[in-house]
């Protein structure tokens, strides 16, 4: 079992950055990818990032390529998801997930409850 905790979601405007965190508590987080995903409203839920157990295989949307960056504290049980140049597109509520099989899209195994980025002037 693992539990999963995000931080760091906010108001922030067009242009700026925010750091979101997953802290993760249990067993597994060795053997776990993680994935970052987003849903807006009235949107399906869609996967951002993800990086591999290791933390040596990262994966990115398209629609975040260059404006993102996924990264992963091992030690800390935790992992990042730095987000530059953000639009108001990128509104939406973000999850962290764990996948004991890796990065499987919405087949992930664990699921944190979500934290909110509002991007807005």
């Amino acid at each position: 079992q693992l539990q999963l905790v995000e931080s760091g979601g906010g108001l922030v405007q067009p242009g700026g950055s925010l750091r979101l965190s997953c802290a993760a508590s249990g067993f597994f987080w060795d053997y776990s990818a993680i994935g970052w995903f987003r849903q807006a409203p009235g949107k399906e839920r869609e996967e951002v990032s993800c990086i591999s157990s290791s933390g040596y295989s990262t994966n990115y949307a398209d629609s975040v390529k260059g404006r993102f960056t996924i990264s992963r504290d091992n030690a800390k049980k935790t992992v990042y998801l730095q987000m530059n140049s953000l639009k108001p597109e990128d509104t939406a509520v973000y999850y962290c997930a764990a996948g004991l099989r890796g990065c499987v899209g919405n087949g992930m195994d664990y699921w944190g409850k979500g934290t909110l980025v509002t991007v807005s002037s």
